[in-house]
């Protein structure tokens, strides 16, 4: 790890209107229609040890996630990749989080007229981020289910392009303090699972392992999880999950780029199984990180370039 002290770049880098700049100094336009209306659409990538794990999925899903809302980036996919990369190399981060973001763009005096807007692309490197500690995980988290807050319908914010659009998923954190666990997860008007604030959801119900199919973000460590139980011959299923369905689970785990494969514990406070990461979960979790050194899906980063 560099030193702050020394290295003005040790703490994260951001690349912000053509300059890399050190994290602490990173700004955005009070103006930019992100910040203002969340106009925007997102993706992290995962660096572990070295190596990006999957840069080229989350790739796809930024562009796509551009295409639906109508925005176009300012920079060619080669551009922004190799953006990401460097933020990496000049903060050293061998563990790190990697945000990119193509917003609409500061409108003129006035404007209103999102057509008549021109794109700007951020992007940051800081230290890898935790849904869940490391050594909370070994043990399982305690999440609940939230009563008092339901998820954006898909017909108002599409869930599949990632967005900041997280009202709904604040409220649900503060009603799991107040219910003294750590996550929430958020049903759906019709008593379906949807996800929590940056995670996907899988259950183990009666010998299937079940992911909600709709109204979720397709997150590439759910991909990754879905491809690691099929090849492990788990009886995988991506369908609709009733909440009820949570309460009859033999384990439960949630899944992101922040924190990998996150074991579950306690649901409404009450023992998931037996109240500690289970052997489909474990398993699933050991092999997600293995696979971060798989060149098939990981790429190292060359720090001396």
């Amino acid at each position: 790890m560099t030193d702050p002290t020394t290295d003005p770049f040790a703490e994260g880098c951001a690349w912000i209107e053509g300059q890399y700049v050190p994290i602490r100094e990173a700004r955005v336009p009070i103006l930019d229609t992100g910040f203002v209306r969340s106009d925007l659409t997102y993706d992290v990538v995962g660096v572990w040890q070295g190596r990006f794990f999957r840069l080229e999925d989350h790739l796809d899903r930024l562009l796509a996630g551009c295409q639906r809302l109508r925005l176009t980036p300012p920079r060619s996919r080669e551009e922004i990749r190799a953006i990401m990369i460097e933020t990496v190399c000049r903060s050293g981060l061998r563990d790190a989080y990697v945000e990119v973001v193509v917003t609409r763009g500061v409108p003129g005096q006035g404007e209103r007229d999102p057509r008549k807007l021109s794109a700007r692309l951020y992007a940051y490197a800081i230290p890898y981020v935790w849904i869940v500690r490391p050594e909370l995980q070994e043990r399982g988290t305690d999440v609940i289910v939230a009563r008092d807050t339901r998820r954006i319908p898909p017909g108002s914010v599409d869930p599949t392009v990632k967005n900041f659009h997280w009202g709904d998923l604040v409220r649900g954190l503060f009603e799991a303090y107040d219910r003294d666990s750590l996550l929430p997860i958020l049903p759906d008007g019709d008593g379906l699972v949807t996800e929590g604030p940056g995670f996907n959801v899988f259950a183990l119900v009666d010998g299937v392992l079940r992911t909600p199919a709709r109204g979720v973000l397709h997150g590439i460590t759910r991909k990754t999880a879905i491809e690691i139980a099929e090849e492990s011959g788990v009886d995988m299923r991506v369908e609709d999950l009733p909440v009820s369905a949570l309460y009859r689970a033999s384990e439960i785990f949630l899944t992101s780029t922040a924190g990998g494969v996150m074991p579950v514990a306690h649901l409404d406070g009450a023992a998931v199984g037996t109240g500690a990461p289970g052997p489909v979960t474990s398993k699933i979790r050991d092999r997600y990180w293995e696979l971060h050194t798989d060149p098939r899906l990981s790429e190292a980063v060359d720090y001396d370039s």
